[in-house]
């Protein structure tokens, strides 16, 4: 807002006079508040700092230690600067004191060569001044404007960080009060710079301040929170002293998210929305960039050099279906296991997905992963007692290149394991055996068309008649041909059993006692449950 001395000389006004700066160049960079002329003395008292102190030297002392003093009271009251006409005190140079002082306590001392019209100095630096003044007033106004438009359109994080972006020119990075970064615009600049060793780099960052200037760091800091609920910082990266306008940018933001975050209590955390999206890039990603690793590792979550192991947990119901999630419900087992995670003492990103939770987590290379899993999985179920779940992890990989990989094995092997019934603590590739195969291939049209060549006489049969064939089937695979066991496990007399395999011999034209008769009725049955689970699941899910 203020013009340094620097500026200040080179004003057409100022030049006329052939300005010399005989000391305290280190000063010149420091802000004119007001330019003041003042022929007395003992001014000193009567400055309130800021002030380029303008005199024809008339009423200084001529002897050293009274100089001295003169220059030590200016700088004592933070005046910026001491401008001296050398035409009617002194005609040639500066007594050597006065310069010595001057130069002590880093003031600039400016001599003029020339007589200058001092009223019309202060005018030009003076109205420049208000000039800056009123023009920073509009800029804090069109400020507040902005951000109460995108308080009450419950603008995204994201948005409001572009706008501080927009309106600063600087890099802006919103983080937890943990040092884990949530958001960010990088302003143009390279994102890996921005957030690498983000975590460790914002810890040394502390200010007595809501909002205030680390010159150390180059970081703009103010704080987040509402109800006085602190939750986090806002950091606008400014390797100069910042304006006064970007001081009141940081804090309209700040208020903007904090507001954000109180309207937006029932989705999803900021927190569980940045690890979301570094996940779905990994997904999406088979060679993540320096930028995505850096974004895991501002989370906390550091990837390289780690074991990596996806795991997915899924809530289910009686009879094994999938849970149809609510929002709440996904939210408290994501919570579980972070929780989880924590207690394990290991990082992971943890986010919420159509069915369940995703994560990955990312291991030490000399931990046990067998152990800190099944750890990790037996604190979730406790946490989910009410509501059993299945718990699925993939392959464990030694690269994020790989981490899509055992993210999307997790995936498949907790839709496996829901079907299966089972009680295990943890799920893995090699408990899903037969159903994780036909999971890895639901998507393939032609074992659609296979379960369909198998069994859709039985169906249409079953459609038709309202028989019940396609379960005495089930019972039958399900018992390995055990025709008694069958007849037990469907309630059903072993005459009136034994006639129903009967029919569905003659429907289907096979001999059931073939040993690959039934392998392929049971792999169709297995492929019509998982085409009809993705269907029913299907319908109205969107991503949470």
């Amino acid at each position: 807002m203020y013009p340094t001395v620097a500026e200040v000389l080179a004003l057409p006004v100022l030049r006329q006079g052939r300005p010399h700066v005989v000391a305290g160049t280190a000063g010149l960079d420091a802000p004119v508040r007001w330019a003041h002329v003042a022929e007395v003395a003992d001014i000193a008292h009567l400055l309130r700092g800021g002030e380029l102190v303008l005199t024809t030297g008339v009423a200084l002392p001529d002897d050293g230690p009274a100089l001295a003093r003169y220059v030590a009271d200016l700088a004592g009251v933070g005046a910026a600067g001491l401008v001296i006409e050398l035409v009617r005190h002194w005609s040639d140079k500066l007594p050597a004191a006065l310069v010595d002082a001057a130069e002590k306590h880093g003031l600039p001392l400016v001599t003029l060569s020339r007589e200058t019209r001092y009223v019309s100095v202060t005018e030009a630096v003076n109205g420049q001044i208000v000039d800056a003044q009123v023009a920073e007033l509009r800029a804090a106004e069109r400020v507040h404007e902005t951000f109460t438009a995108l308080t009450v359109a419950g603008a995204e994080p994201g948005v409001v960080l572009g706008e501080v972006a927009r309106l600063t020119e600087q890099p802006v990075v919103l983080e937890t009060l943990s040092h884990e970064v949530l958001a960010y615009d990088a302003a143009g600049t390279d994102p890996a710079d921005l957030l690498t060793g983000w975590p460790s780099r914002s810890r040394v960052v502390q200010l007595g301040e809501r909002t205030g200037y680390h010159a150390a760091s180059g970081w703009l800091v103010t704080v987040v929170g509402a109800r006085g609920h602190d939750w986090g910082r806002l950091v606008v990266v400014c390797a100069d002293q910042p304006p006064h306008r970007h001081r009141v940018v940081a804090e309209r933001a700040a208020s903007a998210l904090a507001v954000h975050r109180l309207v937006a209590k029932d989705s999803d955390g900021l927190e569980r929305q940045a690890h979301r999206a570094v996940l779905n890039e990994l997904l999406a990603s088979p060679a993540p960039s320096a930028e995505l690793l850096a974004r895991a590792s501002a989370l906390a979550v550091p990837l390289a050099g780690r074991q990596l192991v996806g795991l997915a947990v899924r809530p289910r119901l009686a009879g094994n279906r999938p849970a149809l999630s609510t929002p709440p419900v996904l939210r408290e087992l994501a919570e579980a296991t972070v929780l989880a995670a924590r207690r394990a003492k290991v990082s992971a990103l943890v986010a919420t997905d159509e069915l369940g939770v995703r994560a990955l987590i990312a291991l030490s290379p000399e931990a046990n992963a067998d152990t800190v899993l099944h750890r990790l999985a037996t604190d979730v179920h406790e946490a989910r007692g009410s509501a059993p779940g299945v718990l699925a992890v993939g392959t464990t990989v030694l690269s994020p290149a790989e981490a899509g990989r055992t993210l999307l094995e997790a995936g498949q092997v907790a839709a496996a394991a829901l079907g299966t019934g089972s009680e295990r603590v943890l799920h893995r590739l090699s408990d899903v055996r037969l159903r994780g195969l036909l999971h890895l291939l639901s998507g393939d049209e032609r074992v659609t068309a296979f379960a369909q060549r198998e069994l859709g006489p039985l169906l249409q049969r079953d459609a038709a008649s309202g028989s019940r064939l396609v379960q005495a089937l089930r019972h039958y695979c399900e018992q390995g041909g055990n025709k008694s066991a069958a007849a037990a496990a469907a309630h059903t007399s072993r005459t009136a059993y034994y006639q129903q395999l009967a029919r569905i011999e003659q429907v289907l034209g096979v001999r059931l006692e073939d040993p690959e008769s039934m392998l392929s009725l049971y792999v169709a049955l297995l492929a019509a449950d998982l085409t009809r689970s993705s269907e029913e699941d299907s319908p109205g899910r969107g991503a949470q």
